[in-house]
């Protein structure tokens, strides 16, 4: 998954951001226009938007819409329009931050950061059943405890974070076992099933931690 795209029509305020934010340590993705940027969202997903309003194809807004009918994923806007009523209606569709053009880079940069470190402090994670203790790293469904390894949690904790998103078998090996692990695949599909047997019904026809055929898995 993508830390951060940016969807912004300016090549050269695009690349500069770019390049600050990759010096940071993120993860970055650019595009500029709205239809490849709801396009790789849809297709990687991401941690933050950076997100311009009037773009070439699809704009900002619409995005904006699209993202949060199945995401909770944060979303700064930026763009030039000033209007209270531009910013009201950014607001009230879920962005979690608006600024105006132009803009201080540094300040950007704190908000995002801000962000992170909010998403980072949260102590538990839960979704229907299923809670995530992230300070003791146990998962609880339906009330109980269950026995899990750390890679198990890890796991879980990397689902929950991308619900809704397929997630490419490499990228969920890379972040759990780390690029230069001696394991092979084989390992992720035991720890799969693993998390099947303990929290579906029939882990046989999986319905929370699905597979896409070629691609990966996916958590509903």
């Amino acid at each position: 998954m993508i830390d951060i795209l940016i969807v912004e029509d300016n090549k050269e305020l695009s690349d500069v951001l770019v390049d600050f934010l990759r010096a940071e340590g993120y993860v970055v993705s650019a595009v500029e226009d709205g239809t490849k940027a709801l396009e790789r969202y849809e297709m990687y997903g991401a941690r933050l938007l950076i997100l311009d309003i009037m773009l070439p194809g699809l704009d900002g807004m619409y995005i904006l819409n699209k993202v949060r009918e199945k995401s909770n994923t944060p979303v700064i806007m930026v763009s030039a329009k000033v209007a209270k009523d531009d910013k009201l209606s950014a607001i009230v569709s879920g962005a979690d931050d608006y600024i105006e053009k132009p803009y201080d880079i540094d300040i950007l940069l704190a908000k995002i950061k801000g962000i992170f470190k909010r998403r980072l402090a949260t102590d538990t994670m839960i979704d229907g059943d299923i809670t995530l203790d992230v300070v003791q790293e146990k998962i609880i469904y339906k009330g109980t405890a269950l026995e899990t390894t750390a890679k198990e949690f890890e796991l879980m904790k990397l689902f929950m974070e991308n619900k809704g998103h397929t997630l490419q078998k490499q990228y969920i090996f890379d972040a759990i076992w780390g690029t230069d692990s001696e394991s092979d695949f084989h390992t992720l599909a035991v720890h799969i099933n693993r998390l099947r047997d303990k929290l579906e019904d029939n882990p046989k026809e999986p319905k929370k931690i699905v597979t896409v055929w070629g691609k990966g898995y996916r958590y509903e």
